[in-house]
């Protein structure tokens, strides 16, 4: 893959030193599971040249490679910051940076019951469709779809609606909180047809330690840390980073919305 075109100032020197945008995927920078548009990734350029750049999501490296890059340009030369599964995976100016682990914290066997109960109350479920992919197992979480994460763009659509009026995803993490309710496990519903589970802690708050570590590189400190994203509600996947003192939260309706908030921000 070919690096993006143009060329930013390093870290150091840019206008705004002191700031950095943080984003959400799904919904913030892109429809669900769709790609980022020309006008989104333009912005985004522009963006960068004033401040520093970084998105953090909850799927794994290979679907923000899908929907942020391209088959010619490398996802992390179009951020200084690429924090993919909420930065147990993460990468600085293109380089990787230390990774953790959720199956050596939490340990195969209760995996495999964790897993197991997934599996058997999706089993149970009446819904009008359902597809494949039920557990998808990450680095740093895994992603419980009770759909099945195979389903099409029309079917995720159908499956939001659906779930919009019969609280599927809901009840379900209502269920495993229940099931297991001393694991140190998180829920979090996102996007249109799954939710995470995942250590506590380990929510879209983990990249922020990234972040600082800044200081200690460059010599840039971030005191500005805005975040957009479209889940911010308490239960969404990304109410903690939103709400977190560290940062400046903006709520966001779509990518369209995204856009207007940045223009008037960072007038540009």
């Amino acid at each position: 893959m070919t690096t993006a075109a143009g060329v930013y100032p390093p870290l150091e020197a840019r206008p705004l030193k002191d700031t950095i945008c943080l984003f959400d995927v799904d919904e913030t920078l892109t429809k669900a599971r769709r790609s980022a548009t020309p006008e989104m990734l333009e912005l985004l350029s522009r963006l960068r040249h004033k401040c520093a750049i970084g998105y953090v999501g909850g799927s794994n490296f290979v679907k923000q490679q899908e929907q942020l890059g391209s088959a010619t340009t490398d996802v992390t030369t179009l951020f200084d910051f690429c924090f993919p599964e909420n930065g147990l995976i993460a990468y600085r100016l293109g380089k990787p940076l230390s990774s953790n682990s959720f199956i050596q914290w939490l340990g195969e066997d209760k995996y495999q019951e964790l897993a197991d109960f997934c599996l058997g109350y999706i089993s149970k479920l009446k819904l009008p469709k359902k597809r494949g992919t039920f557990v998808e197992f990450r680095s740093g979480m895994i992603n419980v779809s009770p759909i099945g994460r195979n389903a099409s763009v029309d079917e995720r659509d159908e499956f939001e609606a659906y779930d919009k009026i019969h609280n599927i995803r809901r009840d379900m993490v209502e269920a495993l909180k229940k099931q297991f309710p001393d694991s140190g496990l998180t829920y979090s519903i996102g996007g249109q047809i799954s939710f995470d589970v995942f250590p506590t802690g380990w929510d879209k708050t983990y990249c922020l330690q990234h972040v600082a570590a800044e200081k200690a590189i460059s010599g840039t400190e971030y005191k500005n840390i805005h975040f957009f994203g479209d889940k911010c509600f308490v239960g969404g996947n990304d109410y903690e980073i939103y709400s977190d003192p560290r940062t400046i939260g903006h709520a966001v309706e779509c990518p369209d919305d995204t856009m207007k908030q940045l223009k008037e921000l960072f007038s540009l």
